[in-house]
């Protein structure tokens, strides 16, 4: 028996921040009891694919990051649906909206967000949401069986892939932006217009350059009114206009707060022992809206708890990935032009694809991807190490295969620090996939997906893991065979998607007889992605399939392994008062 005494760590938060810090924090060997409090009442889950659920190539079930067994085999004290109302420094106790008084020695605030609602006239109104978790999802899948018109306030990210859902659920949407350009504070006007475009193709409606000024309806939402007079309607309005950093408990506390909770290079608050982490935080000034700062700070705050040597938190280089259907978006650093940048451009409106890159003195400094962003992490470090270019780089990034793919010698395994985020959805580093292979012996993207998580969520660091098996294993390396979207088929997503587009096919059934499956009656895995696949293609004419859902969508509940289910009824306007 250790006599080692185990301090106790509460962290204020159940999202991806806090519990990739106590997931590294195990890595090292920490000695900690420990507690988490979420607000809300799940396990850890990946918000970054709300919008894959949303759209319906995912359930909620495959979103979940740790389960609830998870917590059990760790010794982890778990309260969800509870929220935190004060930290009391004088005598080191966490007070909860229920009652409870949790005593601690460290605290990690891990709070994120909270999406910002436009201060206008009916805000309040029933069916005015935002998206940021499982409840906002919830809503807008039930208010898609129900109603047709939907309007997305905000042409950034998160409105964008909520805007995509929701006409693959069979609504018609239109998105309401103030700027001229979407994706502003990422794209520069080129990219924005082509992803437009693109958009406009898969059956999105925009309005650009209106500010909306009022939220119409009585007790529901019938339409909005913009500052030039004009009206939309709408029976659903999804506000995705910024996002502010949750500092509630904090500021009740008395900790120093800024636009976020005011953190050191460290992590560390204000006040002794009590540390922040993630989107509620304010390092230098800059609060981070996405997931890789989020890993890194976490690796950091670690180290710091754990009292283990390592660089400081210095602040993140940020870049933003969007994969909408077949829109692959990426940016990163510096964007927009300016007077000191030399700038490189290549264009192919045939192939539907853009890549620019930034340099000042000849040291790449920002790049935009559309279309092909096959050498986004490649970029992401150059961009982070201050590389020069090169003419080697020069051609392996703007030259292109047959296929129209960057060549993909850009990437160097050594170019790419050990701690450098590869799978944003999972938090996995260069080294964590090194060591899977170099420790462990596997040499298969599977066997990694098994081990690290990584590649588990959108698959969009797939490329980059293979790329890195390559690197290590060298010739005894073999590329995954091509799989099928399930067994009933040898072909794989895009193949399937091609072929619908140039047959013309339009039901689940049709498709399953035309491309020839194996199982004519397809399986649980394929019929929901034929489903969504045609809802993608063709989201005006597309006529629902209620049997070819998922079967939480089928059942209008989340049905759980042990055959019961979870509901969240409709209610409008009550008291509910739970009977014990």
């Amino acid at each position: 028996m250790s006599d080692i005494k185990r301090e106790k760590l509460v962290v204020i938060g159940n999202g991806i921040a806090g519990i990739s810090t106590v997931e590294q924090i195990m890595k090292l060997g920490g000695k900690f009891d420990i507690t988490v409090i979420g607000q809300e009442p799940h396990p850890n889950y990946n918000h970054i694919m709300l919008s894959y659920v949303l759209e319906g190539s995912k359930s909620l079930d495959d979103i979940v990051l740790n389960s609830w067994k998870w917590y059990e085999e760790n010794h982890i004290t778990l309260h969800t649906g509870v929220t935190v109302t004060a930290i009391d420094g004088e005598h080191r106790v966490v007070t909860t909206g229920n009652g409870l008084k949790i005593p601690y020695d460290k605290v990690i605030i891990a709070t994120g967000s909270r999406p910002f609602v436009l201060p206008v006239p009916g805000s309040d109104k029933e069916g005015v949401i935002g998206f940021r978790n499982i409840a906002d999802c919830t809503q807008m899948l039930q208010a898609a069986k129900a109603y047709k018109k939907a309007a997305v306030i905000g042409g950034g990210l998160l409105g964008l892939e909520a805007a995509k859902g929701l006409v693959s659920l069979g609504m018609e949407v239109t998105v309401v932006h103030l700027m001229q350009d979407l994706m502003e504070s990422q794209l520069d006007a080129m990219a924005s217009r082509m992803l437009q475009r693109e958009l406009e193709r898969q059956g999105i409606r925009f309005l650009l350059g209106k500010q909306t000024t009022e939220i119409l309806g009585d007790a529901r939402v019938t339409g909005l009114r913009f500052k030039d007079g004009d009206e939309l309607e709408a029976e659903l309005v999804v506000m995705a206009v910024g996002i502010r950093a949750n500092v509630a408990v904090a500021q009740a506390s008395g900790i120093e707060v800024n636009r976020g909770i005011v953190v050191g290079d460290h992590l560390q608050t204000s006040w002794p022992d009590v540390y922040a982490v993630g989107e509620c935080c304010e390092h230098r000034g800059v609060c981070y809206g996405l997931v890789a700062p989020l890993f890194e700070q976490g690796q950091v705050l670690a180290r710091q708890l754990c009292g283990v040597e390592g660089k400081p938190y210095e602040g993140s280089i940020v870049s933003t990935k969007l994969k909408i259907s077949d829109v692959d978006v990426f940016s990163a650093g510096e964007f927009m032009e300016q007077p000191e940048h030399s700038v490189i451009v290549a264009k192919d409106d045939w192939r539907k694809t853009y890549k620019k890159i930034l340099l000042r003195e000849n040291t790449i400094v920002g790049a935009i991807l559309f279309g092909d962003v096959s050498d986004a992490t490649s970029l992401q470090s150059m961009i982070r190490k201050k590389t020069a270019m090169t003419e080697d780089i020069y051609d392996s990034i703007m030259g292109t295969d047959s296929a129209g793919k960057g060549s993909g010698k850009a990437f160097s395994l050594e170019m790419m620090p050990d701690d450098e985020i590869v799978c944003g959805c999972n938090g996995v580093t260069k080294k964590g996939i090194v060591d899977a292979v170099t420790l462990q012996g596997f040499t298969t993207v599977d066997e990694i997906k098994a081990c690290t998580g990584a590649t588990r969520s959108c698959g969009g660091c797939k490329p980059v893991v293979e790329q890195i098996l390559q690197s290590v294993l060298g010739d005894g390396f073999k590329a995954a065979g091509k799989q099928g979207i399930c067994p009933c088929t040898t072909l794989d997503r895009d193949e399937v998607v091609a072929e619908i587009r140039a047959k013309g096919l339009t039901t689940t059934k049709e498709v399953m007889h035309v491309l020839e499956w194996s199982n004519p009656e397809g399986c649980s895995k394929c019929r929901p992605a034929i489903h969504y696949y045609l809802a993608m293609l063709n989201p005006v004419t597309h006529q629902e399939e209620r049997e070819s859902r998922f079967v939480n969508e089928r059942m209008n509940a989340n049905i759980q392994k042990d055959g019961t289910y979870t509901v969240v009824p409709r209610m409008y306007g009550a008291l509910l008062r739970r009977r014990i």
